[in-house]
């Protein structure tokens, strides 16, 4: 195993002029993909494990949301059409001569999400869902199978992340977990869950743009839908207030004759589709001014993808090494490659940027130390996972 430290000869994003960060909220379409997924992947992982001991080869991120068709109308609406669900991907279905019911799980683990995370969808009648998945390729069962004290990686691929956050990139991850809270639905319960907030900061001001899905039955006028939208605006100004200046948008897209109503409370009732891997990377954010990985998180198996693992390790090393004196920001890079445990990535790279009061040098060896021991302990990350410990998107 390679583990290089070197300087990241940048400006720190906290000082440029520009940045632009997006997060998908939990009722966006490709969002509900990746969760369910993730819970597919989960409920498969727990049932090997409870009935064999170790979790079988599997990968569940092929999720497909084809949207429906809905007629929400101020104070009421209804579904003309339901939404679609295709469960698609690998999974080990035979056991020796026990026959796993992969796709009753499949389907049970996906209706338990819905429940749980999108309150205004009936499972029986707004959404239809499939299990098409199939058994993986003998291959990559071998591979899966053939090293179980440390897993052997089932692709060539890198994970990265970064640290710490931004001040905006922290807005807007804050502002979509509050406007799906709890606290907030309950204040505002016309609101749904398909939410997504886009950041921009020039300079010393920031800018969120807020897409939000209302929902039509308890949203009676649209001097009423107007007004709410109003007190959002009002409601996160003054629950974030910081040094930098905000100004919040609301549904831009409104106009005289319409406005961004839905039955469910999600836009994938009336045509918009989703897909894994589509949205929020493995920190929760999409931000085009920082390195990402293309790999969809959701939904691979915990044991050898690496596509997941070392994303979700990258994060961990990237937190702890940014917990270090005298780092500004770090870049963390994985490499695997097929075929080689886990543990031994082909590369382990950390960009720093110092401050003016240290040098690469001086932290060297404490940043190899904690990649080191991350790396060492990548099984940790698995364990997670399947205790659903770990946020995926």
């Amino acid at each position: 195993m390679n583990i290089s430290v070197e300087p990241l000869s940048v400006e720190p994003l906290e000082k440029q002029d520009i940045e632009i960060v997006e997060r998908k909220g939990i009722g966006h379409p490709d969002s509900i993909c990746d969760g369910i997924a993730e819970s597919v992947s989960r409920s498969l992982s727990r049932y090997y494990k409870e009935h064999f001991g170790r979790i079988l080869h599997h990968n569940t991120d092929q999720v497909e949301l084809v949207g429906g068709r809905s007629n929400p109308v101020f104070g009421g609406g209804e579904i003309l059409q339901p939404m679609f669900l295709l469960l698609s991907g690998r999974a080990t279905m035979h056991c020796g001569e026990n026959k796993i019911p992969t796709h009753r799980i499949a389907i049970e683990a996906a209706r338990t999400y819905l429940d749980e995370n999108l309150a205004n969808i009936n499972v029986n009648s707004h959404i239809v869902i499939d299990s098409r998945l199939g058994e993986g390729s003998v291959d990559l069962q071998d591979n899966f199978e053939e090293n179980l004290s440390m897993p052997r990686a089932n692709d060539t691929s890198f994970g990265v992340s970064f640290a710490p956050l931004t001040e905006t990139e922290k807005l807007v991850y804050d502002v979509e977990q509050f406007l799906n809270s709890k606290e907030f639905k309950k204040e505002f319960p016309p609101v749904g869950e398909d939410i997504k907030v886009m950041g921009l900061r020039i300079k010393e001001e920031i800018l969120l743009t807020i897409a939000a899905a209302f929902i039509s039955p308890r949203v009676d006028t649209r001097e009423e839908y107007n007004r709410l939208k109003e007190e959002m605006k009002e409601e996160i100004i003054e629950k974030f207030n910081m040094t930098r200046k905000i100004r919040v948008d609301v549904n831009t897209a409104d106009t005289g004759r319409s406005a961004f109503l839905t039955v469910t409370g999600t836009s994938s009732e009336m045509g918009d589709d989703g897909s894994v891997g589509r949205g929020n990377r493995a920190n929760g954010l999409i931000t085009p001014y920082r390195p990402m990985s293309m790999e969809a998180t959701a939904g691979k198996n915990p044991v050898s993808h690496v596509g997941k693992l070392y994303n979700l390790l990258s994060k961990r090393v990237a937190d702890d090494i940014a917990e270090l004196e005298g780092i500004e920001e770090v870049q963390v890079y994985l490499l695997s490659q097929i075929g080689h445990p886990i543990n031994d990535p082909a590369e382990a790279c950390a960009k720093i940027i110092t401050d003016a009061n240290s040098t690469v040098s001086e932290l060297k060896s404490e940043i190899k130390e904690i990649m080191s021991k991350n790396i060492e302990n990548i099984r940790h990350i698995t364990e997670l996972v399947v205790q659903g410990k770990l946020n995926v998107f």
